[in-house]
């Protein structure tokens, strides 16, 4: 294990951990060693896989020295990650998945803007789906709105939205890893907690506003069947690090959205003792009524509830992403500034 980057390796570590990656492994390697970026290091973890993934990392490093496996007992993924990075030796870690393709450039752009801009603690990248016919159309939904985040204003604004980095197009400065002790496993996604994290320590994100990685979809991907990226633990999360960050002064939490996803995240947030005052809705057969003990009122009577309050804040919990404009242009009218007064966390 390294406690530091090593001088005597590339200044770029990419950590792939592999689980039962035999018929897509290749694909993935030779993608990174064909690229343009040349001086880097490949950490292939092979997380106690009972097929030929090994076998073809160890066939890798073999032909090509920057290769290098690292063969662990099956614990997951957050333990395949962690051994990796520690293993590493580069000043900048980056991300890849055993099944996803790197472009040619990925690895020159991302370095390049992080050179460029030392405030960064990560950058990630535009990404485009494959093959075609897979893509499901709410994961394409998702990213186009993931393509439409790059500037750190804009990643920071929507952070308790969604996961705003796609986990293998990411580059992170190593020094941020160690301050924030890796990954870490609570039953939610790993790579949404670990910018959460950062976040709330004043980490500043943002993309190469060019794909650079092709993300394959398909049928049996953790996000669609590991139980840590269901929904409701994203839910967890967000009420998690919302409680410990931008509410934690709140005397009143006001949260615009009385429908599914407001009731869903709103039961976290009094799981972790964030005082809700009242919801906000537009459809009147919801105002007037209660959710979880709490007046449903309308937009017009917001200013009058939030006046009442010493230190109130606002959530934005809508599932369309089609009315968070329009409650943000209702909000900046009213004088609410996101960010500091209200925030969008569906």
């Amino acid at each position: 294990m390294r406690d530091r980057p090593n001088d005597s390796v590339a200044p770029v570590s990419v950590v792939m951990p592999c689980f039962n990656a035999e018929s897509t492994v290749d694909q993935a390697v030779a993608s990174l060693l064909e690229g343009s970026w040349r001086d880097f290091e490949l950490i292939g973890v092979d997380d106690g896989s009972d097929d030929g993934t090994l076998g073809r990392l160890q066939a890798w490093a073999e032909r090509d020295r920057r290769v290098r496996p690292l063969a662990i007992e099956h614990g997951g993924l957050v333990p395949a990650l962690n051994a990796g990075w520690r293993e590493a030796g580069g000043r900048l870690i980056a991300r890849m998945d055993a099944d996803d393709v790197a472009l040619p450039d990925r690895l020159t752009r991302q370095v390049a803007l992080l050179d460029e801009r030392p405030e960064l603690a990560a950058v990630g990248s535009l990404v485009e789906s494959f093959p075609p016919q897979a893509t499901r159309r709410g994961f394409q939904i998702y990213l186009e709105w993931l393509n439409s985040l790059t500037e750190p204003d804009e990643i920071a604004r929507e952070i308790f939205v969604e996961s705003p980095l796609p986990h293998p197009t990411v580059v992170i400065r190593r020094e941020w890893l160690v301050q924030m002790g890796g990954y870490q496993d609570h039953g939610w996604p790993e790579d949404y907690d670990l910018w959460l994290r950062m976040h709330l320590a004043g980490a500043r994100f943002a993309k190469v506003p060019r794909v650079l990685l092709a993300w394959r979809d398909h049928e049996t991907r953790a996000t669609r069947t590991d139980s840590r990226y269901a929904v409701e633990n994203f839910l967890r999360a967000k009420a998690h690090y919302l409680a410990l960050g931008p509410l934690a002064s709140a005397d009143g939490v006001i949260v615009w959205g009385a429908g599914q996803m407001g009731r869903r995240l709103s039961k976290h947030l009094l799981r972790a003792d964030v005082a809700i005052d009242a919801f906000i809705d537009i459809d009147p057969n919801k105002i007037g009524r209660q959710r979880r003990g709490r007046p449903v009122l309308s937009p017009e009577a917001l200013m009058d509830r939030w006046r009442r309050l010493k230190r109130p804040k606002l959530l934005a919990v809508v599932g369309s992403h089609k009315a968070r404009p329009a409650i943000r242009t209702h909000l900046t009218e009213l004088g609410l500034v996101e960010g500091r007064d209200w925030w969008a966390a569906a």
